[in-house]
């Protein structure tokens, strides 16, 4: 008799553990966690031209505004190293 109740026990205990398992595998389950990673990753390694484009476009107006606004305060303020340069552009 005890040889048999500890034989059930120990199937009653492979059966909540397999329970367990398969719960745990419904709510995450990690092949499709890991499927989305990888989808995602290939995403970003195909986009990331895309992205650093993007960063130069964004730099290159950044560094155009600046210029423009430099070149305003310049014009603003007479200095005397820009009277040439504003005898140049009457002539």
């Amino acid at each position: 008799m005890n040889m048999l109740d500890s034989v059930k026990a120990s199937l009653k205990k492979m059966k909540n553990f397999i329970n367990f398992t398969r719960a745990f595998f419904r709510r995450n389950n990690p092949i499709k966690l890991l499927i989305n990673e990888i989808v995602t990753s290939l995403k970003d390694m195909f986009s990331i031209r895309q992205k650093l484009k993007m960063a130069q476009y964004r730099v290159n107006y950044h560094k155009h505004q600046l210029l423009k606004m430099e070149s305003l305060i310049a014009e603003s303020n007479e200095h005397t190293f820009l009277k040439g340069k504003n005898l140049n552009e009457t002539r």
